[in-house]
């Protein structure tokens, strides 16, 4: 499976989150976002979830007001690409209780840190849902501690036990 990149956007063209897995420049970023977002747009809602772009494949799904979208090399599987897409909506409903487009734009942080626990380099990292939430549970401790106020003593390790 080589996935070469993750885009998520809205229904009006709003770009809310990229993952490239392959190095790009921000010129191309760009130009490829713009002429994709537009390609799938146009396109209606019976159509087929699959299309042949340049030399990849772009397989993306709709949930709610967000397209999920990604481009993988032609000979990877389209079928496999749409399950790899809603097992990250499985798991960012299961985090955010039925996400919406708002949980992506003000928590793009944690979106994007399950992306990262849940793929590696544009292939499957963990299929677990339960141990990727799991390590997103652990962030979020380490986060709520370390942004407990602490005292200068034991910021230094010369706290009082």
């Amino acid at each position: 499976m080589g996935m070469q990149f993750m885009l998520l956007f809205s229904r009006q063209g709003k770009l809310r989150l990229q993952k490239w897995y392959n190095a790009v420049t921000d010129r191309v970023k760009k130009k490829t976002t713009r002429e994709l977002i537009s390609l799938v747009l146009a396109r209606k809602p019976k159509m087929c979830s699959f299309i042949e772009w340049k030399d990849l494949k772009i397989v993306y799904k709709r949930y709610a007001s967000l397209y999920f979208c990604c481009a993988v090399e032609n000979s990877d599987n389209e079928l496999l690409t749409l399950e790899i897409i809603h097992r990250y909506v499985e798991l960012l409903d299961k985090y955010f209780g039925s996400v919406c487009e708002l949980d992506i734009i003000f928590n793009f942080e944690k979106a994007y840190f399950m992306l990262d626990e849940y793929l590696l380099g544009g292939e499957v990292q963990e299929s677990s849902k339960k141990n990727v939430l799991k390590a997103i549970a652990a962030q979020d401790q380490l986060q709520e501690e370390s942004e407990e106020p602490r005292s200068l003593l034991e910021e230094m390790g010369l706290g009082l036990t």
